[in-house]
């Protein structure tokens, strides 16, 4: 069954992340420039963030918080600090969109491009270095790892497809690009992914009103409703990753929309946990 968690009416709500020791759900309303919290138990919400926008975040294995934003990388500490970690430069980019963190420690960070093709993704290891991956999007998206930690995936949400590699643990290398899943065009814009413990991928569906469940091999087994048209991430969550809290878009403040909410679900399938970032300042 499918619950409001929350209605803060985000207009860009994405990147919804799992807190373990704080039994928190975290995320960033991108275009409102806040980071939420909300502690599952106590029900307490609160913006533990607000400045330039924040297209995605990881939680470092110190606590803190990495944020990717407009032109720099940043970490927010406990108490509130803000600290930019590395400055950012590219030309052909807007600004930051999905992260995810890899086994090592390093961030794969896509792009929002100012052209239909100059948005991309990059490596961030984890002395702070940049490398660019490649480019040829307008918005790179969601991402995730295959249980066993040997296949990468990165959604391309201009081309309506999901992107399958061969991914490197030691050197972060991706290698062998082919599509694990080409969307149609009635079907919603494939947005932010998790991946579950059984190598399931699930996939939001932007002006899709839905959550696409796919196998491993990239057919379908499930496609899940919901009550609003932008649904742009998911992540597991609870003690023992078995539901899901999913982001939406399009509210607008002071309105009576559930545009925007955030969504809990119990699907019955179970996750694995993200892994953490490792970045030195």
């Amino acid at each position: 069954m499918i619950t409001t968690l929350i209605n803060e009416h985000c207009e860009l709500a994405e990147n919804p992340l799992w807190h373990a020791e704080k039994d928190a759900l975290l995320w960033t309303d991108i275009t409102g420039g806040r980071i939420h919290r909300f502690e599952i138990a106590s029900g307490w919400h609160e913006v533990i963030y607000h400045g330039p926008p924040v297209g995605g975040f990881t939680l470092q294995a110190n606590g803190h918080l990495l944020l990717f934003r407009e032109t720099d990388v940043a970490e927010l500490n406990a108490l509130g600090v803000v600290e930019v970690v590395r400055e950012f430069e590219d030309d052909g980019a807007i600004r930051f969109n999905d992260v995810i963190a890899d086994p090592e420690g390093r961030v794969f960070a896509g792009t929002i491009g100012r052209t239909a093709k100059s948005g991309g993704l990059y490596r961030m290891d984890r002395d702070g270095t940049f490398t660019l991956l490649f480019r040829g999007t307008a918005v790179s998206n969601g991402m995730g790892f295959s249980p066993d930690v040997r296949t990468f995936y990165w959604t391309c949400s201009t081309r309506r497809c999901i992107y399958a590699f061969d991914y490197e643990r030691e050197t972060g290398t991706l290698s062998g690009q082919r599509v694990f899943y080409q969307a149609a065009d009635d079907e919603g814009i494939p947005d932010g992914m998790t991946v579950d413990s059984i190598g399931n991928v699930w996939s939001a569906r932007w002006d899709g009103f839905s959550v696409v469940c796919h196998a491993p091999d990239g057919s379908v087994v499930e496609k899940v409703r919901f009550p609003v048209a932008k649904v742009s991430s998911l992540c597991f969550a609870g003690p023992e990753l078995d539901e899901f809290f999913v982001t939406t878009a399009g509210g607008v403040h002071g309105s009576s929309t559930e545009d925007g909410s955030v969504y809990r679900w119990h699907s019955g399938a179970r996750g694995v946990a993200e892994f953490r970032s490792r970045i030195t300042l």
